[in-house]
């Protein structure tokens, strides 16, 4: 049986561990103290302040369930030790959209660690997947969701 490999920045890594450390070292124990408060008040089955930390707890065990999952099927792949003249997973491009006649600045990450607002692009999207593979002054025409984009690339950094 294969396990399909997550890529995921080192960033990405970091952060994903750091998660769950908080998760198992600080929300799992916090909500156990939690459950034993709202025992102290008696009767359980009409308790709502027990029953909503038990949904939580549920919550908590998913969540750590889930970064457990994905650190153990993690590829890290870390940019500053990559140099190409292309556009693959990791790099940092800058992008003149022809639409708006602005330059754009978007790093290809992992699915889970994408973050549009930051600059962070999966490297699954529609724009990503159009990049893949260009080099500095190729155009990429592109179909999103938000409609047909044409960008021009202005550079590769890989950091």
């Amino acid at each position: 049986m294969s396990v399909e490999r997550v890529p995921v920045t080192v960033r990405g890594y970091e952060s994903w561990m750091k998660q769950l450390k908080q998760l198992k070292e600080v929300d799992r124990f916090e909500n156990v103290r939690d459950i034993e408060r709202a025992r102290e008040h008696g009767d359980i089955k009409e308790n709502a302040e027990y029953h909503a930390a038990k949904e939580k707890q549920g919550m908590i065990m998913a969540y750590i369930r889930s970064f457990e999952d994905k650190i153990s099927r993690a590829q890290v792949v870390d940019p500053a030790t990559l140099s190409s003249e292309k556009v693959m997973f990791g790099a940092t491009v800058t992008l003149l959209d022809f639409n708006n006649d602005e330059e754009v600045v978007y790093q290809l990450v992992g699915e889970a660690e994408a973050d549009l607002k930051a600059g962070r692009i999966s490297i699954t999207s529609p724009l990503a997947r159009g990049l893949v593979g260009r080099e500095v002054d190729d155009a990429v025409e592109v179909t999103t969701p938000g409609g047909r984009r044409e960008y021009e690339v202005l550079a590769i950094v890989y950091q």
